[in-house]
């Protein structure tokens, strides 16, 4: 064995035998609890370690990250996510076998030597200079438990884990000053103790409370003997002992444990001899880690609740220390999501509409007043698989979904209630023709104003002619009567009401300035329909949705309360307005489109919704109590909904009261079975003079929705057909894609760039 290194001095082992020598004859080391500065020895040569006494001696230990558990509003738990699988436990909760065990196989002599074990490390030494390399240890359970502590603040940083487990003679002396510190403060029971709740066991278990559960399904209080000494000996190496997949393994390293029980006298040689006979007993508990794991398909809701934690500034000012609070983990989060509520939606989704149909279904329910999300679900479950997603359909693009959906004529409420509130009467007549171009021009916000002329729009039917008045134009969704509606009272009050309302586009950008906003153009979330809605179900106030009602955190043994984001209720428009709107709605499920999805033991009211070429299908609505939201369509905006079998029933054409129409039917009747049945407060709308005969007619097997047109309204001005928006003002060809969003660039104070509303439209 050489005497130096290539790059001359003494080798680490040389020097720490050299430390340990002088150490000894100076008296300095007694029982590992001093250890004298030691930079004039050498040790700091080349750079391999920093002076002993220039090493901070305050052990920063880091709460141990732990499991969190997100609950619904019941108590019931939906999910357990965490970075790392860890309950910790005091040492009482613990089997008196697996402290043993643990002691015996790692460091026997623990209640006898300090921090650092001499005989040990001159025993180690001699073996290595015999070897000529590292072929044995010597590090303590208290040197150990010092090592993990710096894994565990190094947390999932790769570069800092390797930086903590480096087998090099700077971070042994920085772990062995650190354990003289800990032995002072903890003593020998809280070391035990916190070595065994923060030691890695394998299989994704931290802890012996963890590893316990996974490889034998029971708290670490009730180890017995054999399993106790198979957790110990995993510890060592949790690949190459891993019960698992190498039982053979496994089970030779258990009874080298027992026998080492039996030697130190912590059982009998019996004992032992009976327990390496035992079979390992295994009754694994697979790791159930994240929202995938959540019950009732609520996955998409825990998803929906991380995303809250990780973007709202109340948890953290920065993403990364809200990012460390939630990896840390030690959360029990109580949330809104009723299990009720989420039961019925999950319950009417599988009835209605298959994992594996072309098309998919998301649906939410809120509360009115509150703000509180009472249930998310969607047809295709929470996964990885085929037929299954990550992606939460019912939520802006900001919070993990996607680019949203037209409405259609879902938003035309949001427009009457502008016009209301601004002073039109509900029994406003207009003359509604079957098709017309867009009145131009149409006053905008600051003053400006849309300007195309040309652009054609057109109703579902051709039988759908007026004139009519608000009441009868809502029932049967007439878009030409909405086209002239926010044509007479302008752009600005209709956006000004939505952003009231909370109603933003899911992609985050600003709502356009184009009359075609009344037929529903631009792409929104079943989320933000259901809280506007709700805005109507609450007399004209607007909650802010929310999900955490409450959050307890665990930190080093100590819980504590943590603030959660509050909802923001503001009123939106009179109680007048709403209770208008509420009256016209409720006779859109009574004798309007929506008639499938009234609920007959209770006042109901909403809006069905279709959009361009049948991409996508709306029911919004609510009773005085809670208000839901269903959409159904191919997230990739590829299929359109004719000739198409959904939840095994074949259908022409899809709508918005065919089929999501009884989905929210069958989802609110659940949700709202055994509460209370409040009534609307409804207004007396005399009937505008129509010239026609009060009766609104029965909607025929194609209804008011039969047809192809654009729920864009069309995707430029000038020329148009009846299943595409017109071309340009400057002469542009038609889109290829009659369903791409309404381009920024409408025609402001008659700019002629190509913009406009089209002829399409949305249908009911």
């Amino acid at each position: 064995m050489p005497n130096k290194r290539s790059g001359g001095g003494l080798s680490p082992t040389q020097q720490a035998a050299k430390f340990l020598g002088v150490s000894v004859l100076a008296g300095a080391v007694m029982a590992g609890i001093a250890v004298p500065a030691f930079g004039a020895l050498g040790l700091a040569a080349k750079g391999s370690v920093e002076g002993f006494d220039e090493i901070p001696t305050n052990l920063k230990r880091p709460p141990l990250s732990q499991r969190t558990t997100i609950l619904d509003s019941k108590g019931g738990q939906i999910a357990t996510v965490y970075s790392r699988d860890r309950t910790v436990v005091d040492l009482k909760s613990i089997s008196p076998y697996m402290q043993k065990a643990i002691v015996a196989i790692e460091d026997s002599r623990f209640y006898e030597h300090g921090a650092v074990d001499l005989k040990g490390v001159l025993r180690a030494l001699n073996k290595n200079a015999q070897s000529g390399g590292v072929s044995q240890g010597a590090s303590t359970l208290t040197q150990q438990y010092v090592k993990n502590v710096f894994v565990e603040e190094a947390g999932d940083d790769a570069t800092l884990v390797a930086q903590a487990t480096q087998q090099t003679l700077g971070r042994k002396v920085r772990e062995l000053k650190f354990a003289i510190q800990v032995e002072e403060e903890l003593g020998k029971k809280k070391i035990l103790e916190n070595y065994l709740n923060i030691t890695f066991f394998g299989q994704q278990a931290y802890g012996v409370e963890a590893a316990a559960q996974r490889y034998f399904s029971k708290s670490a209080k009730d180890l017995k003997v054999e399993e106790a000494a198979l957790l110990a000996g995993i510890v060592q190496s949790p690949s190459r002992y891993d019960p698992v997949n190498d039982e053979e393994e496994a089970t030779k390293r258990r009874n080298t444990v027992l026998q080492r029980m039996a030697d130190v006298g912590d059982i009998s040689r019996a004992e032992a001899d009976k327990a390496r006979k035992k079979p390992l007993g295994l009754k694994i508990s697979k790791p159930k880690n994240g929202c995938i794991t959540a019950v009732k398909g609520a996955g998409f809701f825990c998803d929906y609740v991380r995303e809250v934690f990780l973007n709202d500034p109340v948890f953290g000012k920065t993403q990364k220390a809200r990012a460390k609070i939630w990896n840390q983990g030690g959360l029990t989060i109580r949330t809104t999501l009723d299990p009720q509520s989420q039961e019925s939606a999950q319950a009417s989704i599988k009835k209605h509409v298959y994992k594996s149909d072309d098309v998919a279904t998301a649906t939410t329910i809120v509360e009115p007043g509150t703000g509180k999300i009472l249930a998310m679900g969607q047809s295709r479950p929470y996964g990885f698989g085929k037929n299954e997603t990550q992606m939460n359909l019912s939520v802006d693009s900001n919070m993990g979904g996607g680019a949203g959906y037209q409405p259609g004529s879902t938003f035309k409420p949001i427009v009457a209630a502008a016009a209301i509130e601004g002073g039109k009467p509900a029994n406003q007549v207009y003359s509604s023709p079957y098709k017309m171009d867009y009145p131009s021009p149409v006053s905008a916000c600051d003053g400006k104003s849309w300007n195309e002329k040309g652009v054609p729009v057109e109703n579902e039917n051709e039988t759908e002619v007026g004139p009519y008045d608000m009441q009868d134009a809502t029932a049967k969704s007439v878009n030409t009567y909405y086209i002239q509606l926010i044509s007479d009272i302008g752009i600005c009050p209709v956006t000004d009401m939505a952003g009231k309302m909370g109603v933003e586009r899911a992609d985050g950008k600003k709502l356009n300035q184009a009359p075609s906003i009344a037929l529903g153009t631009q792409e929104m979330s079943p989320l933000t329909m259901a809280s506007a809605y709700a805005t109507f179900a609450a007399r004209g106030t607007y909650c802010s949705p929310i999900a955490i009602e409450s959050i307890r955190q665990t930190v080093g043994g100590q819980k504590k309360s943590l603030p959660v984001p509050k909802s923001t209720c503001s009123r939106a428009m009179s109680e007048n307005t709403a209770d208008t709107i509420n009256t016209l709605l409720k006779g859109v499920v009574e004798d309007g489109t929506g008639s499938e999805a009234g609920l007959d033991s209770r006042a109901s009211a909403g809006k069905t919704g279709t959009t361009d070429e049948r991409y996508a299908a709306w029911f919004v609505g609510y009773t005085p109590n809670m208000a839901g939201a269903v959409w159904v369509g191919d997230p990739a905006h590829k299929r359109k909904m004719t000739n198409i079998t959904i939840g095994g029933v074949p259908y022409e054409k899809v709508f918005g009261g065919r089929v999501p129409g009884p989905i929210w039917r069958d989802m609110m009747a659940g949700a709202l079975e055994g509460k209370e049945a409040p009534q609307f407060n409804l207004v007396n709308i005399p009937r505008g003079d129509t010239g026609k005969d009060d009766g609104r007619g029965d909607e025929d097997d194609n209804g008011d929705e039969d047809g192809n047109n654009g729920d864009n309204g069309g995707n430029g001005g000038g020329n148009g057909d009846g299943n595409n928006g017109g071309n340009g003002g400057n002469g542009n060809p038609q889109f290829p894609n009659p369903t791409i969003s309404i381009p920024e660039e409408w025609t402001i104070n008659g700019n002629d760039n190509g913009g406009g509303n089209g002829n399409g439209g949305n249908f009911p």
